[in-house]
């Protein structure tokens, strides 16, 4: 059940947010999950701040998981995402914040896990 979450300061196209969610699926194993319960949102045009100064190019991005993951497979799926989003949008990895958030009541399709 994970939810990954992004904020993003510059506009995106139909065709990377698609591309975006393609690759973000392709991650899930390292979080132990199936791409069959990942959801994605995108905000972009999205007002970040960082240091005082406006960011043209920059991305928050927040990842929700049902249940909680090491501290190293983290490291590696900030790895991944920092690629992706520098290679699909030219956003500098200096330039984007990732947050994980373990979560222990999820609930879905009227019932919770």
């Amino acid at each position: 059940m994970p939810f990954i979450d992004s904020k993003i300061s510059m506009p995106v196209s139909q065709a990377q947010q698609e591309t975006l969610k393609t690759e973000l699926g392709k991650t899930m194993p390292l979080l132990g999950k199936s791409e069959n319960f990942l959801m994605v949102g995108f905000q972009d045009n999205y007002d970040l701040y960082m240091g005082g100064k406006k960011l043209t190019k920059g991305a928050y991005i927040s990842v929700s998981l049902f249940g909680e993951a090491s501290s190293e497979i983290y490291s590696q799926m900030t790895g991944e995402i920092c690629n992706l989003f520098e290679r699909e949008l030219q956003i500098p990895k200096e330039n984007i914040y990732i947050t994980y958030h373990g979560i222990h009541d999820w609930g879905w399709n009227g019932q919770n896990f």
